[in-house]
Parts: structure tokens; C-alpha cells; sequence
């Protein structure tokens, strides 16, 4: 009899894997993901003790204060991506090394509460943009110099997920630790 596989701390929620097929129903459900996120992600950390908060959610990886101040990190650069993408025609994207940014002092030590307000307010102003968005608009085209040409369905998917996927680190954890 098979054991079964340990989960991937990693990537509690497996890899990103975009929707072969954008519609309206998907955009709108990614899109109520985002504004969703925000207080998904208060609740992960509700009531955990600063040491919680720089406890790795696996061995070698980040702590919870740095997984939760990289989200808005993350989600800023997307906010610009999807601007770009709406107002330039095939704009090349930039990449950012999010290790690097997770090493600086405002990731390692700022308050929680920083980033949830930030976050807060940066996913209003996200939803309201995407909301305001024509079918159209979904298809317009953006070159990342890493993973190739994309369009604002892909990344509209890809921080959905990735809002999922790092509120899972935290959640597992406190699930693992018993928190």
C-alpha cells in the first residue's frame, strides 16, 4: 500500500495553473477573490503573537510577517502591471526579486497591521478598476521578460491565486502548529 505524498509546504494550494478558457463568470469570481483577499488574509493572522509572526511557514522559508508583507508587495507591482497593460500597447513588465524585497527591514519588522491596511486600500482601488473593465480589455497583451506574452486574464488569474496561495501558508501553518 502507497503512502501518501507529503503535502508541498511549499505551494499549499498547488501551482498556478490559468483557465484555459477566460469568460465572465471566472473573471468575476477572480476578481471577488481579490477583494475578498484582504480580509481573508486579517483573519489568518488574528491573534498570533509577534514570535508567531516570525515563525517560517516551512523549514527555510519565510516567516509569517514576511509572507504577509510580501502580498501587498506583490499585489503594488501587479497594480502597475495591470495599468501598463491598460494604457501602453504590449508593455514589457518588470521583474522584481521578491527574496531580496522579503530581506528589507519594512518586510522582517514592520506591524502586521501596515500591510493590512495597505492591502486594504490597494484591492479597493484593484476592484474598482477591474470592475470597470470592458470584455475587451482582458485580452490586452503584456510581455513578462521571464514567462512571455500574456494578457490581463492571465494576470488577473495569477493574483487570485496567488492571494489563495500565500494566505494558505500561513493558514496551514497555524493548522500544522495548532494556533
Amino acid at each position: 500500500m502507497d503512502t501518501p505524498a507529503a503535502p508541498d509546504l511549499r505551494y499549499p494550494i498547488g501551482n498556478f495553473v490559468p483557465d484555459s478558457e477566460a469568460n465572465e463568470a471566472l473573471r468575476r469570481a477572480h476578481i471577488d477573490a481579490l477583494e475578498a483577499l484582504p480580509a481573508q488574509l486579517r483573519a489568518a493572522v488574528r491573534g498570533l503573537s509577534e514570535s508567531q509572526l516570525d515563525t517560517p511557514y516551512r523549514p527555510g522559508g519565510w516567516s509569517l510577517r514576511q509572507v504577509l508583507h510580501h502580498v501587498p508587495d506583490s499585489h503594488i507591482n501587479a497594480y502597475t502591471r495591470f495599468k501598463l497593460a491598460l494604457t501602453e500597447e504590449r508593455p514589457t513588465i518588470k521583474p522584481y526579486l521578491e527574496e531580496r524585497w522579503a530581506e528589507l527591514a519594512d518586510t522582517r519588522l514592520a506591524p502586521a497591521e501596515l500591510s493590512l491596511q495597505l492591502l486594504e486600500a490597494l484591492h479597493a482601488r484593484l476592484v474598482l478598476l477591474l470592475r470597470s473593465l470592458d470584455s475587451a480589455a482582458f485580452n490586452r497583451p503584456l510581455l513578462h521578460p521571464d514567462s512571455g506574452e500574456h494578457d490581463i486574464d492571465w494576470l488577473l488569474q495569477l493574483y487570485a491565486w496567488h492571494g489563495r496561495h500565500h494566505t494558505a501558508h500561513i493558514t496551514a501553518l497555524r493548522q500544522r502548529i495548532g494556533w
